[in-house]
């Protein structure tokens, strides 16, 4: 998404005789097939007079996810270039220090963190979600509607649609499967089967390319909706209700994005189904009758549960360990909720806390680790595979000018 929308920006600006060159770095390139990063370019910008260069081993210093696009003319000239980062949710800057606000000038919402929002909100008697109405635009109730439409759509489509998932991995559906099987189950498997169904549908139709909604992003996307309607379900909820459960999230997903980050290259898979468990977490805490200190406790724990977790790909498709990691985040955002509603919202550490530990976490981690298919599950998965386990040897990753095949990546964050 991030890489296609850049492309389709600098090919704006040009004139219609130009050729491209595009150069993809670091975890960009290291996952870029999976990703399918090469064909929303080549669809963007023309695959016949565009030239794509693959640099894994080449990390910018300012983001793992870095591209550099340059326009040629007919003659092979370079006429102009840019370098932007893809840092997660689809969102592309050229500037990572300040690739948490789109326009650091003007700043949509005046408040950094969590603890600022809670004040308001305190101070004012609001529900978290006002302060959503009071800052965005005028249209904001439209963009929260037409997103849980498409959530609710790709539940719908992943629910009814059966088969293996593209890549080589064929990995077969499952949602319609685990649905099937909670209808005819009672209690806490009826509840959990539910919720790993709708994981599992929204999870699978980003596997397959179809439409979904970035919940925090594309590879996490199958948490917030699955929760989302589960409760709408269960009780009886009006969608105006889930409209101000989404502005919720959006709130709890912004200040991570503000002040560390939603992208796996970057901070691992803490950083994506970490946050997407965390807005789902406190969501749901609202939905049930949670105070805004509960709906904190609630993001603060979702997040808190998965420090640490890796972003390591089996064959670098977002397939093996991603969907099920959606469909664990979805039973664990209502366990958060359920467990805080239990409580009277008091609680040592913060979500502003966890939220810089994460980042701090995600700054320690291996590179390997960090969606670059170079360690972790994918490798030692691949080692089993071509033959079993051998003694220990350090992956690497060739710097190729245009490999043949290089690694594929997560989804189409």
């Amino acid at each position: 998404m991030g890489p296609r929308s850049a492309a389709e920006s600098f090919c704006l600006e040009g004139a219609p005789r130009e050729r491209y060159r595009v150069t993809l770095y670091g975890s960009l390139a290291a996952t870029g097939k999976g990703h399918m990063t090469d064909a929303a370019i080549l669809d963007a910008l023309g695959r016949e007079r565009t030239e794509l260069l693959w640099k894994p081993q080449v990390v910018l210093a300012q983001h793992p996810n870095g591209m550099t696009l340059e326009a040629l003319s007919p003659q092979g000239d370079l006429l102009r270039t840019r370098t932007v980062f893809s840092i997660g949710g689809g969102a592309v800057v050229e500037d990572p220090g300040s690739a948490h606000e789109a326009n650091p000038s003007v700043p949509v919402y005046p408040f950094l963190s969590m603890e600022e929002v809670l004040a308001m909100a305190d101070q004012e008697g609001a529900q978290l979600w006002e302060y959503v109405d009071r800052h965005e635009e005028s249209g904001i109730r439209d963009h929260l509607a037409r997103v849980w439409q498409v959530m609710q759509e790709a539940i719908r489509r992943g629910l009814e649609t059966e088969g293996p998932l593209p890549g080589g991995l064929r990995l077969p559906r499952k949602a319609a499967a685990y649905y099937a099987r909670a209808q005819s189950a009672k209690g806490y498997l009826n509840v959990t089967g539910q919720l790993f169904a709708y994981a599992l549908a929204v999870s699978e139709e980003n596997a397959a390319c179809s439409q979904i909604v970035t919940a925090p992003t594309c590879g996490s996307a199958g948490v917030l909706p699955a929760v989302l309607y589960y409760l709408k379900k269960q009780n009886r909820l009006s969608d105006e209700r889930i409209l101000n459960a989404l502005a919720t999230a959006g709130i709890i997903g912004n200040i991570v994005k503000q002040n560390a980050s939603i992208s796996g290259a970057e901070v691992g898979c803490q950083g994506e189904v970490g946050t997407a468990c965390a807005m789902a977490a406190g969501a749901a805490a609202q939905l049930l009758g949670g105070t805004p200190h509960q709906i904190e406790y609630a993001a603060e724990m979702g997040m808190e549960h998965h420090l640490g977790l890796t972003c390591d790909p089996v064959a670098g498709l977002v397939q093996i360990p991603c969907i099920e990691r959606n469909a664990i985040a979805s039973v664990r955002a209502l366990d958060c909720a359920s467990y805080v509603l239990l409580s009277d919202g008091r609680h040592r550490i913060t979500f502003d806390e966890v939220v810089q530990t994460m980042a701090q976490t995600g700054r320690d981690m291996n590179e390997r680790y960090r969606e670059t298919s170079q360690g972790g599950l994918s490798f030692f998965h691949g080692r089993c595979h071509a033959g079993g386990l051998r003694p220990r040897k350090e992956p690497s990753v060739e710097d190729s000018e245009n490999p043949s095949e290089p690694s594929p990546g997560k989804g189409l964050d």
